[in-house]
């Protein structure tokens, strides 16, 4: 094969993954996941939207100027504002890539641009020809194309190709194409257009199609796919990465192409997304769901056993759910934890982070008689992810029993202040949730709670997932979400810790909001 049957990866799960409800990751917690995106080997990693915020510009630059292999983008509509603030936000880049883009269906031209098709056509040639001067790659996208005008997509395309954009990006930005109009459209496109480009998709899974679609796609011609991990994104997600990787992975063969994707850093991947964000991966997700490889039917597991393949089209090892198994105990010394860590791919944290995971790490051993690899993992991010937060947890009191009421009382640190609180509740971690918004003053209502466990056995790892709302929808005061996460041997700890998360990302996206605004 050549580099033409390589289908590039591009993956958005730090832009357009960052957009699901409820979601605000810090820089810190970006430049983790890019990082392990470029282990994992994706060729271009779109960094964020830096118009979006300062913050978000931060995060770019950090990106561009620490994580090396992959290309760095950075989206920017067509407006000069947005693609000076992109091109110094990757500035810094081994290899950067502005992102530009506009709608091109009617509803949005009408309704939210409020502008004509000529004026759209001049907008796009005039942000890309910006672009330009700033990089030499330049990636141009319709928004909405697949409900816009064939022929005035192949104009706009036409004109932004000839204006200098190296990449011309097909969206289905809502879901709305079905698999064969979709290659169709491509097909047309690339006649029309005739240009030497990589022509990319975009897909999202409204109505269950975006893996479906972007295949299509790249029957059609594409050779980069717009990806996110574990398929998050607005509304009903991305394209997932694992699950496009791996069709063309296991497929390959039949259409006779291939990724540059280290397929074996999928799983870690996985977890480490779901971790930072807060978004659990379902028991039956395809590739790095609990139950992607589990067999419970007599039938499947004696197949199973004979001959791997009756029942496995791929092989667990292949997307890394197997291999060195990390046994550690409250027995074992800071070098065995350390090089442990080194094996799971986290060899860059600083000496303060390793510090505060140890000492989580000793304290989980005194509980728990077998750590293993994905103990490991889940320890050590709740622990970076509480990097730069308002509030970190230091220690949680509970008591209760037949004869008196549940309280808690908690121990934060804010800055350099140390915060005590107590409260009653109707249960312990009712009284601990009480206590954590006590010593927060962030008044917020709980929507949903659930635990599960991060593996298996009497001792295992408690995970509380919690999701906070604040404001009434109104104008002076929109609903904001935002999920958190918490680990523990103890559910009332987990659950302490996952409210607290969800208090601070409340309080992040309340700060976002407000330098938008």
């Amino acid at each position: 094969m050549d580099e033409s049957d390589v289908v590039r990866i591009f993956d958005t799960t730090l832009r357009d993954g960052e957009q699901s409800p409820g979601i605000s990751l810090n820089l810190k917690e970006k430049v983790e996941i890019a990082e392990q995106l470029a282990r994992l080997g994706v060729d271009v990693i779109e960094a964020g939207f830096p118009i979006a915020s300062e913050g978000e510009a931060e995060a770019v630059k950090a990106i561009a100027a620490t994580v090396r292999g992959p290309v760095v983008a950075g989206l920017a509509r067509v407006d000069a504002v947005d693609i000076d603030r992109a091109a110094e936000a990757v500035g810094r880049a081994e290899r950067p890539r502005i992102h530009t883009f506009i709608a091109t269906s009617e509803i949005h031209m009408r309704a939210k641009l409020r502008m004509t098709p000529a004026e759209v056509l001049a907008a796009a040639v005039g942000g890309v020809e910006r672009a330009r001067s700033h990089v030499g790659d330049v990636e141009f996208s319709c928004e909405d194309a697949t409900r816009s005008d064939p022929e005035f997509l192949a104009e706009v395309y036409r004109a932004t190709a000839a204006a200098g954009a190296t990449t011309l990006n097909l969206p289905d930005t809502v879901g709305y194409a079905l698999p064969d109009e979709f290659a169709a459209l491509l097909r047309f496109l690339r006649e029309s257009v005739d240009r030497d480009v990589v022509w990319s998709v975009h897909t999202h899974d409204d109505l269950g199609l975006a893996v479906a679609n972007a295949l299509a796609g790249i029957e059609a011609g594409a050779r980069q796919v717009e990806v996110a991990v574990n398929g998050i994104g607005e509304r009903a997600g991305n394209c997932s990465l694992e699950e496009i990787v791996m069709a063309i992975r296991t497929r390959g063969d039949v259409r006779g192409i291939r990724t540059n994707v280290q397929s074996r850093e999928i799983a870690r991947t996985s977890r480490l997304v779901s971790m930072l964000t807060g978004y659990a991966v379902p028991p039956n997700k395809a590739i790095v769901g609990a139950n992607a490889f589990a067999h419970e039917a007599g039938i499947h597991q004696h197949g199973v056993m004979v001959e791997r393949t009756t029942y496995e089209i791929m092989d667990p090892v292949d997307v890394g759910l197997e291999g060195s198994r990390i046994v550690l105990g409250k027995h074992s010394g800071r070098h065995a934890f350390v090089k442990a860590l080194e094996e799971l791919g986290f060899g860059n944290l600083s000496a303060d982070d390793v510090e505060r995971a140890f000492e989580r790490f000793k304290a989980l051993a005194d509980r728990k008689i077998r750590i293993t690899d994905v103990d490991l993992e889940a320890i050590v991010v709740d622990e970076i992810a509480q990097d730069a937060d308002e509030f970190e947890l230091i220690s949680i009191q509970v008591a209760g029993g037949t004869h008196m009421s549940p309280t808690a009382t908690v121990r934060l640190q804010h800055g350099d202040e140390v915060i005590d609180e107590s409260a009653i509740g109707d249960g312990m971690i009712d009284a601990a949730c009480g206590a954590i918004q006590r010593a927060t003053g962030i008044e917020a209502r709980l929507e949903s709670f659930t635990v599960s466990s991060v593996t298996g056995g009497i001792d295992a790892l408690g995970d509380v997932t919690i999701v906070l709302a604040t404001g009434d929808g109104s104008g002076s005061s929109p609903i904001r979400r935002a999920t958190g996460r918490g680990v523990s041997t103890d559910v009332v700890e987990a659950a302490a810790r996952a409210y607290l998360s969800a208090a601070n990302r409340l309080t992040r996206l309340t700060a976002r909001d407000q330098v938008v605004a």
